[in-house]
């Protein structure tokens, strides 16, 4: 007579320690992104906005994938055709393109949902437009930033062109807001700031972001976009405040979905938008500061 045998018991979750995430293949994965990022600037900065469209594309998948988690349906076809077609139209024709694209694709969008009937119209249109607007609409500043340069096809890294520098800077200030939190969190974390909606980001965290924004504005404007140093301070403290929320909100949409990551798709890091939130957040006020008081 033979026992039934005990089930193995699951195997329990590896303790990433204060710092919440698996660090080797977060940054394995941050150097694939930045080396992609980086090489399509260097050969044909054309082929970067190939990148941002898809990562537009990417980010809207994973928004149909956590928003079906509460019964939310937006259209993924219209919205990642309207996404890539502002993209495009921004960097070619600038900001009153990218309005107009806008405004076309929430009609398509508005139009679209009507064959589907009567019963969620309201809840899945405005979803679709918020998802619009969020993704979208914010990352075609990167098509406006990338446009305050040449916009005709060239080869090579062309640090004299305003539109690969601001790329860099845009970039390099993100990423410093999220370093120097990382750090001053993981080593001086003590205060949340958010428990509820963020238990990990403190006021450390904050202030190691404010102070790591404002160092790489300051060098960053002053040394590599030759403007005025008072202007890299105003777009370190604007940066660091815009990541934060953006880091926030995006914290909050997955908690009201009860979600934690919007996917796997980066080892480590979760899903795209987990690594969008601060960018998307930030691009507007950025490519706002440089293009009135810099370029």
């Amino acid at each position: 007579m033979t026992t039934p045998e005990t089930p193995a018991a699951p195997a329990p979750k590896k303790d990433h320690g204060r710092a919440g995430r698996d660090l080797p293949a977060a940054i394995g994965s941050a150097v694939v992104l930045v080396g992609a990022i980086l090489l399509s600037l260097f050969f044909w900065k054309t082929a970067f906005m190939a990148i941002v469209a898809i990562a537009v594309v990417v980010a809207i998948w994973e928004l149909h994938r956590g928003l079906s988690a509460k019964d939310i349906d937006i259209p993924e076809q219209p919205l990642m055709l309207g996404g890539a077609v502002m993209v495009v139209v921004a960097y070619v024709w600038g900001a009153p393109a990218l309005v107009t694209a806008t405004a076309v694709t929430a009609l398509v969008i508005m139009l679209w949902l009507l064959r589907r009937g009567v019963d969620g119209y309201v809840k899945n249109a405005t979803a679709s437009v918020f998802t619009l607007v969020y993704v979208p609409f914010l990352g075609s500043f990167v098509a406006l930033l990338l446009a305050e340069g040449s916009r005709l096809p060239g080869f090579g890294l062309d640090l004299a062109d305003d539109g690969v520098r601001g790329i860099i800077t845009f970039i390099a200030i993100t990423v410093a807001s999220d370093t120097g939190g990382y750090i001053a969190g993981v080593l001086f974390g003590r205060h949340p700031m958010a428990p509820v909606i963020s238990p990990k980001k403190s006021w450390e965290g904050f202030a190691g972001s404010a102070v790591a924004c404002v160092a790489a504005g300051v060098f960053l404007v002053a040394s590599f976009l030759d403007g005025d140093w008072w202007v890299g301070v105003l777009l370190g403290l604007i940066t660091v405040v815009m990541a934060t929320l953006g880091d926030l909100c995006e914290s909050v949409i997955k908690r009201d979905l009860g979600i934690k990551d919007m996917s796997q798709v980066i080892p480590g890091h979760g899903g795209l938008m987990d690594r969008l939130d601060s960018l998307l957040a930030t691009v507007a006020p950025i490519w706002l500061v440089l293009h009135y008081l810099v370029f």
